[in-house]
């Protein structure tokens, strides 16, 4: 009987967990009855799960992996740069290049694509790789689909943009412009722009699918690719198309205007395809900007580059390699800043940063911090000085810088080249982290911003660079003037027919 009081007194709180269990159940219940099935319900949960269980296995990347991945990308893309470099020395001088100049004023805003459009692709599929939005096949398809007709649609309306700019620039230095050259420049830069953008966003969700599989960042692999076949790509196509249409200018009149209006119907087509995708929706109304903002800094970089070959031969093959690595490495930076910001918010969006994360920072801070962008930023750092050095002397082991390398050329060539990387990489940080503050997602618009920096300092750092051989007395760059006022680099190459 004495025990009886202390059984009944267990009654309520057996019949208060039953309650408990009944007011838990009934959220439950609640709760799943906005989810029409257990798929979807499994499908709405899935993504924060995973994309916080990817955060935490970002965090624990090893430094020598992230080494490993960095840089056996960034030599091939060096060495594709290298190519790239040898090709514009050599296609110079075809009849095409030498009868319309102004195709020179088209190679900057072209090469400058890749960083408009394929690293800005491989930085946008990247971060959907990062947060499993293409472990299904149907939403990896719809993803990549949407994805290449956006950069076709962008890609030939640059191309028509930087052909019209080259005209307007050429017509401002002449005087006149002849309608051929403009339909040739026009159809050229087009079908240039459209084929290149197409088989480097094959190749890059072909990196991207191949580097996710094997359990690779594709943030550390996809940009280099991109930046690796981007210039010699581009830079190929526009040689052999220009002198195929070149070649038949005066048979077939009807050429030209053809492949024009043929790829202006294309435009709304793929701007189509593009809107059914809700992944890039968005970006079509609002990725132009930072695609046209961008061209025109590199035509930027264009003239300081035209005023710098004007005074010293052999400059115009180091400048695809010291513009390319610049752009190469701050993509690498900026693609992985903005997927660590993206699994940060939990697939939210851009609009707020967390707590203790301001936009602008001290420089010193790029390097010196805890942050793992810190790290990564001294591993790209790191890879600047060995990396241009074997790029420089590939290109003197090629003679295509007309001289050997000096030590002062490689003093002030290396010093310019590590300052344009500490400065693109302090504006990455600002760029990202303040694109994401205010509600802009930087996949979508820091590339083609940082891309197109990186092509104006190198053109500055590097005349600077060169400038300072002729202060110090090395004089091996300098072009001396002949009597037809030709440079340097004319009189050490036979014009191809």
């Amino acid at each position: 009987m004495g025990q009886s009081p202390t059984k009944y007194r267990s009654l309520p709180a057996s019949s208060f967990a039953l309650d408990s269990l009944q007011q838990e159940s009934s959220e439950e219940e609640l709760y799943n009855a906005d989810i029409e099935t257990e798929d979807e319900f499994k499908t709405s949960l899935l993504p924060v799960e995973d994309i916080m269980l990817e955060g935490a296995k970002r965090k624990e990347e090893k430094c020598w992996t992230l080494t490993l991945q960095i840089m056996f990308p960034f030599l091939v893309a060096g060495l594709g740069m290298v190519a790239a470099g040898l090709v514009l020395d050599e296609v110079q001088h075809w009849t095409v290049f030498l009868e319309i100049s102004e195709i020179f004023i088209l190679v900057p805003a072209l090469l400058g694509l890749k960083g408009n459009l394929e690293m800005t692709l491989a930085s946008r599929l990247s971060t959907a790789a990062n947060m499993n939005k293409m472990d299904h096949k149907k939403d990896a398809v719809a993803l990549i689909v949407g994805n290449l007709a956006l950069v076709q649609c962008q890609g030939i309306v640059v191309g028509f943009l930087s052909a019209l700019t080259g005209v307007l620039m050429g017509w401002t230095t002449t005087g006149s412009i002849r309608s051929e050259h403009v339909l040739l420049l026009c159809a050229s830069s087009v079908v240039t722009a459209s084929i290149a953008s197409f088989v480097l966003g094959l190749v890059m969700v072909a990196v991207i699918i191949l580097s996710t599989r094997c359990k690779i960042n594709p943030d550390n692999v996809a940009t280099p690719i991109a930046a690796s076949l981007g210039d010699l790509t581009t830079l190929a196509l526009l040689a052999w198309i220009s002198s195929v249409l070149w070649a038949d200018l005066d048979a077939d009149r009807w050429l030209a205007p053809l492949i024009i209006s043929l790829y202006v119907l294309f435009i709304p087509v793929c701007g189509w395809v593009a809107y059914r995708c809700t992944e890039t929706r968005p970006v079509l109304f609002t990725g132009w900007i930072p695609v046209l903002v961008a061209m025109l800094i590199s035509s930027g970089g264009g003239l300081i580059l035209d005023v710098a070959v004007a005074k010293f031969h052999g400059i115009a093959v180091f400048q695809p390699v010291m513009n390319g690595v610049g752009g190469n490495l701050v993509a690498v930076q900026a693609s992985r800043m903005s997927t660590t910001l993206h699994l940060q918010s939990h697939g939210q969006g851009p609009g707020q940063l967390k707590e203790g994360e301001p936009v602008c920072v001290n420089p010193c801070a790029i390097v010196f911090s805890d942050s793992e962008h810190s790290r990564t930023a001294c591993i790209l750092l790191l890879l600047v000085l060995p990396g241009h050095v074997l790029f420089v002397y590939a290109i003197s082991y090629l003679e295509a810088g007309h001289t050997a390398p000096s030590a002062y050329f490689l003093f002030f060539y290396l010093v310019a080249a590590w300052c344009q990387v500490a400065v693109l990489l302090y504006v990455c940080r600002v760029m990202v982290f303040g694109m994401w503050k205010f509600g802009v997602d930087p996949d979508n618009s820091a590339i083609p911003y940082l891309t197109a920096l990186g092509d104006l300092l190198g053109g500055a750092f590097l005349g600077i660079a060169f400038q300072s051989l002729d202060w110090v007395g090395d004089q091996q760059f300098l072009a001396e003037s002949d009597s037809s006022g030709g440079n340097l680099t004319e009189i050490h190459l036979s014009p191809k027919q």
